[in-house]
């Protein structure tokens, strides 16, 4: 672990090697699990802001969801996507492959929105824990994403490099430029 600036990081962040591989997970991180995607309190205005957008995208289950449920849900006070009878997010929608992807990233992609995704989503396998004082950063190793770390060792990504954007959106392009330097010099050690 090391500090930078108000976060403690793990250093797996630098070590580990991480790359998606769609074409083998088929996107099972949006539905497995025990719960939605945590949400920041500032997400919850977002979602609120964009869903109008970004319902035309969903299926008719997560509609379904999100009409019963919420946009979002609290679970021993923290926020979360909802989830399609426990399991599937309701934001998650299936291409024609079968593939699991995000509707709020597809209104993205396509020019709908201007907001990619929630963070948590955006930055994983790195998790946030926010305390009083500073932010945990570390990775998740999670065995469905066992095919990601091989990807990501087969082409030499590490994690920080592979959630390039995401930290910048979390923590700014100062604190990213210092995690850089930081790996660099740990590479050298």
């Amino acid at each position: 672990m090391f500090q930078l600036g108000k976060t403690i990081v793990s250093e797996e962040i630098i070590e580990k090697d991480f790359v998606c591989n769609l074409s083998a997970c088929k996107g099972k991180c949006c539905v497995d699990g025990e719960a939605g995607a945590p949400l920041d309190e500032d997400e919850l205005l977002i979602l609120m802001d964009i869903y109008p957008k970004v319902k035309p995208f969903l299926r008719e289950e997560g509609i379904q969801a999100i009409e019963d449920q919420g946009l979002f849900i609290t679970d021993e006070g923290e926020y979360e996507t909802t989830l399609i009878d426990g399991k599937d997010c309701a934001y998650s929608i299936y291409d024609e492959n079968n593939t699991v992807k995000c509707g709020i990233e597809e209104a993205f992609n396509q020019g709908i929105i201007d907001w990619k995704k929630p963070i948590s989503c955006h930055l994983y396998p790195i998790r946030i824990t926010d305390y009083i004082e500073f932010s945990a950063v570390n990775y998740h190793k999670w065995p469905i994403c066992d095919d990601a770390c091989s990807l990501g060792k087969e082409l030499q990504v590490p994690v920080y490099k592979f959630v390039r954007e995401a930290l910048i959106r979390k923590f700014g392009e100062d604190w990213y430029l210092e995690l850089e330097k930081i790996a660099k010099n740990h590479k050298q050690q």
